[in-house]
């Protein structure tokens, strides 16, 4: 935490040889958002009671936003082409609405997975997810063209005066040609992700054999604002989930090892995985799964309450949208399917990254004992997590001897929080001036 949200972040892009869409060139467009103070001072305030107490605990408001890590970016593009784009939200809270004027878009990937192609004028975005699409190029270039993307600022607890959530670019046709002026987007009517068909027709997951309901949340602890799942806060352990999974035999089976705020849940082996998540917290909440694609199975429209049982998955689509993070809205539900097929401790998490040090994450801990025999940590990661004075070894507090003694396990938060800044700055007077701009 920390390094991303000020800048140490971009793509990666994995070429599939087999991909069933081809196109005569491809770009990569980034969204993000912008905060022109560093993440340490704006964390730190942020999870402070002089947050709570003068913001109600909100969370700090980017102050622009960003295409290409920029504003006004140019891709230059040619006649009679056809070009897969692939855009990313690598942003730290808002999600985005993106377009291209006077081109419409081809839907063929979401978050890794194939679909069936979707055309749109319009698509959303929440902070991790990715789409590519195909668009057709005009057969003159007479003109150039905008592109759009704006922030969700519904998601704000307020809009400050002044903050312009929209942010430009270009497609570039003739670089001689002058740049249209673009307008800012209005309507908001993207591609209705639910609507989305996976290429390879997976059918829904039957026979759950785990359900896992979590309820999120967020309190007033001590006058701080901190997050919840199943009114337990996140809190990382003296041995990280991981460590804990590999060296405590068969008792890795048993979720209390890995101490009670790792959150953890831990499935067996080829199990169908149902998780329910209902959304107590006044805002939408994009929820982040790694090792796994799930299938969204169903979702509530807002202020919905929870979850109400079966009958309200009866109308599921036979093969369901998959991806990797799904929003799930204020007041409402989700119902996500996978199979367990994937020896790993997997981070279940609100991708907004203030949220995920507020504490709102969940450990999937998956065939731990198959994990046991199959995986083997370089020594050089053991190094660093000596160097660091992390320990590797025993359940969540250390203890390697009796793995269900959590003595010593950590279950407070600390007291000042300045995520990833390994040495605190002496003097509070830069965070007391991030308070008096936070939200304006």
């Amino acid at each position: 935490m920390g390094q991303y949200i000020d800048g140490i972040r971009g793509p990666i892009t994995v070429h599939d040889p087999a991909a069933p869409y081809k196109a005569d060139d491809e770009m990569t467009i980034t969204l993000s958002d912008w905060y022109h103070d560093q993440a340490p001072d704006l964390l730190n305030y942020f999870l402070s009671a002089a947050n709570e107490n003068d913001h109600k605990g909100a969370e700090p408001i980017p102050k622009s936003a960003l295409m290409q890590d920029t504003q006004n970016a140019k891709f230059n593009v040619a006649p009679n082409k056809t070009y897969l784009l692939r855009i990313v939200n690598m942003g730290v809270f808002a999600g985005q609405y993106f377009s291209i004027d006077g081109h419409q878009m081809t839907v063929v990937e979401i978050d890794g997975v194939y679909v069936e192609p979707q055309k749109t004028d319009q698509i959303y975005l929440t902070v991790a997810q990715r789409c590519s699409v195909l668009i057709s190029t005009k057969s003159d270039a007479s003109k150039n063209f905008a592109i759009s993307a704006a922030m969700d600022t519904d998601m704000f607890d307020s809009v400050p005066p002044g903050l312009d959530p929209n942010v430009y670019g270009f497609l570039v046709y003739d670089t001689k040609k002058s740049l249209p002026k673009p307008a800012p987007i209005t309507t908001f009517a993207p591609l209705d992700e639910m609507t989305i068909v996976p290429k390879d027709h997976m059918a829904l997951l039957g026979k759950v054999d785990h359900q896992i309901v979590m309820t999120m949340d967020f309190f007033d602890d001590g006058g701080i604002n901190r997050a919840t799942v199943n009114n337990v806060t996140y809190i990382g352990q003296k041995v990280p989930p991981l460590y804990t999974a590999l060296t405590t035999g068969s008792s890795a089976t048993n979720p209390a090892v890995y101490g009670v705020n790792s959150n953890a849940f831990v499935l067996k082996p080829n199990e169908v995985v149902e998780i329910v998540v209902n959304n107590h917290d006044t805002g939408n909440h994009p929820w982040h799964l790694h090792g796994h694609n799930f299938q969204i199975v169903a979702r509530s429209a807002a202020k919905a309450g929870d979850y109400p049982g079966a009958a309200a998955t009866a109308d599921a689509a036979s093969s369901p949208v998959r991806r990797d993070t799904v929003t799930v809205n204020t007041g409402g539900w989700a119902v996500l399917r996978f199979k367990a097929d994937n020896p790993g401790v997997w981070l279940f998490h609100c991708h907004i990254e203030w949220h995920v040090e507020a504490g709102l994450s969940a450990t999937i801990v998956e065939s731990p004992t198959s994990l046991q025999g199959s995986l083997n940590v370089p020594w050089d990661h053991l190094k660093s997590c000596k160097d660091q004075g992390v320990q590797t070894r025993g359940n969540a507090a250390g203890n390697t001897k009796d793995f269900l003694d959590l003595r010593g396990a950590i279950t407070t938060n600390p007291k000042h929080n300045w995520g990833a800044l390994v040495n605190p700055p002496s003097s509070r007077t830069k965070a007391r001036s991030i308070g008096r701009g936070f939200v304006a």
